[in-house]
């Protein structure tokens, strides 16, 4: 009997302690110049199919008060992007799929924020004749947003990256700029922060990324 009520109690610490773990070219395009759980920070990730994804970032916890950083917009935003959540039509380049959330500074979701995105594609060029790479949407009642683009590419004096301007309703507009871990060039490029670096795996044909913004409401 006694050693059956230790066996009952070493499976019942197993459970709980399991349970709380927890300068380019152009051609119309030209090259240019943190819920729940939230996505900031550097380590490994696991890819698609239990492989780890050496230099890329893990998700991190938001942290209350603790805001995403502002970029400079750079030469290339355009306005009168066309709503939508797929921007990649027409563009060359491995295909990624953005996903996150937008959260308030007490870490909260923030329902019908706008997001806008532009970058370059796969070869460094942005498209300043039409919008190609370039849109925006409305995050849901979760404060969730998804992007399908492709993976940008590099151009002279730049790692690779994606500008984003986030603004939630009644509240001031957030302009940044995301980017991905192990990228050889962010230890040259002025502008990079390792706060806005995103969570990537490398799947078998897409790419996902993950990235949670923490803004002022």
């Amino acid at each position: 009997m006694r050693r059956a009520a230790a066996a009952a109690t070493a499976a019942t610490i197993v459970a709980v302690a399991a349970g709380c773990g927890g300068s380019g070219s152009d051609s119309g395009s030209t090259s240019g110049s943190g819920s729940g759980s939230t996505s900031v920070g550097s380590g490994s990730a696991t890819a698609a199919g239990g492989t780890s994804t050496a230099g890329a970032a893990s998700p991190a916890r938001c942290v209350p008060g603790r805001l995403t950083p502002e970029q400079t917009e750079g030469p290339f935003f355009k306005p009168g992007s066309p709503e939508r959540e797929r921007v990649d039509q027409g563009s060359t380049g491995q295909p990624l799929v953005l996903a996150g959330q937008v959260l308030s500074a007490r870490c909260r979701p923030v329902a019908h924020a706008r997001l806008e995105f532009w970058q370059a594609d796969g070869r460094g060029r942005y498209d300043n004749a039409g919008y190609r790479l370039r849109g925006h949407e409305f995050t849901d009642a979760q404060g969730r947003y998804r992007l399908t683009t492709v993976y940008p590419g590099l151009y002279t004096g730049r790692t690779r990256h994606i500008h984003v301007k986030v603004e939630p309703p009644g509240a001031p507009t957030l302009t940044t700029q995301l980017y991905f871990p192990g990228e050889p060039r962010n230890a040259s490029d002025g502008i990079f922060t390792p706060a806005t670096v995103v969570a990537l795996t490398r799947g078998p044909s897409a790419w996902t990324a993950r990235f949670d913004f923490v803004v002022a409401t």
